[in-house]
């Protein structure tokens, strides 16, 4: 036979090496094939998710631990979880426990159970790195004693000054959520003129010199020691019979506008008449219509006079509620405040020294 015409062979190398790239190919499809059956997987990865669970990558922070070094007043409180009081906020940690004080990312003391003795009341162990204390005061600086001695030792102020580190005013006013209340039914169970229910009477304060000026010329019913007795549990009751309340401050000073106001006047629906700050610093809080200050008369005279005429006009008295149509007032309340506390170290991880409290408050 020719050898042009001879039938061709390949040389053993070459089957060879045709045998290995179809083994590879083999195994390739097989690989292939084993990735995409359900429930299979070939890799370290986790599967991927199919459900609705949330499930974070990385661990939340642990909560701040907030050590409340005393009881305002000496009253304990239930300390609710945060996010129930503000949905949507992280919690913390709120403890009265002294043994969490080493613990402790801050600690609130309340100034007037430390202010006898400052420096022997204040926690005395070595501060932890890093811990923050908040000076905690609801009352005014007539009411703190020895503010003097508290100086460089905090590192946040609370109190109801509006330029607080952490501002917890006793009162405040926000939109209504539902149907407004009908302010008419409020006002019909109204009998009586004007009410002051005033527990620390004091002959030489601004607010009973006031009141023994304006009492020739006008009726007011005094409750409280020395007065006519008014149980809590129908105070409220009792004041909502009047038209005007007497929410008058026992000293005066900024931002000072306490529950006299936000509880016994506006919670009653009683129009406050208010001694205290100026009328400028009270509608930093309320509209203009939402009081009467003592400083828009020019003696208690005439003050008396313009609550005598309101109670026989009542479209101009109806005026001083109009604000209610939209807001409606809020109370203090001493577990929301530790909350605000909560927040605020939250936000603000700075380190700063309040060199003296005394400076700023008085």
């Amino acid at each position: 036979m020719d050898p042009i015409n001879r039938p061709k062979t390949q040389s053993p190398w070459r089957q060879c090496l045709v045998g290995l790239l179809f083994q590879l190919l083999l195994a390739l499809c097989l690989f292939s094939y084993l990735r995409v059956i359900p429930g299979k997987s070939t890799t370290t990865e986790p599967p991927i998710k199919t459900d609705n669970k949330s499930y974070p990558m990385t661990p939340h922070p642990p909560p701040l631990v907030i050590l409340l070094w005393t009881w305002p007043f000496n009253k304990p409180v239930n300390l609710s979880p945060c996010s129930k009081l503000w949905p949507g906020m992280a919690d913390c940690q709120l403890t009265a426990d002294r043994k969490m004080y080493q613990k402790a990312d801050a600690v609130i003391v309340h100034h007037r159970e430390v202010s006898y003795r400052p420096r022997e009341l204040l926690p005395r162990s070595p501060r932890p790195p890093g811990q923050r204390w908040v000076w905690f005061s609801l009352e005014s600086p007539t009411n703190c004693q020895q503010l003097k001695a508290l100086d460089g030792y905090f590192n946040l102020t609370m109190s109801y000054r509006r330029d607080s580190d952490i501002f917890t005013p006793y009162g405040w006013l926000e939109p209504w959520s539902g149907q407004p209340a009908d302010t008419l039914a409020r006002l019909s169970a109204k009998t009586k003129l004007v009410a002051w229910a005033v527990s620390n009477w004091q002959v030489n304060s601004a607010r009973v010199r006031y009141y023994q000026q304006l009492q020739p010329h006008l009726q007011v019913d005094v409750y409280g020691r020395s007065h006519k007795l008014l149980p809590s549990g129908v105070m409220m009751e009792c004041l909502s019979q009047y038209k005007f309340y007497l929410a008058f401050e026992n000293s005066l000073h900024t931002d000072y506008i306490t529950e006299k106001l936000w509880r016994n006047a506006l919670e009653a629906w009683a129009v406050p008449v208010v001694l205290g700050p100026s009328r400028t610093n009270y509608e930093r809080f309320l509209p203009p219509d939402a009081f009467i200050h003592v400083d828009d008369f020019p003696n208690a005279q005439a003050l008396a006079q313009h609550l005598q005429a309101l109670d026989k006009d009542q479209a101009a008295y109806l005026r001083h509620f109009r604000w209610r149509e939209t807001l409606r007032p809020c109370v203090f309340s001493w577990a929301l405040s530790y909350c605000k506390a909560c927040w605020k170290l939250q936000q603000e991880n700075r380190y700063q020294t309040v060199l003296s409290i005394a400076s700023w408050f008085t």
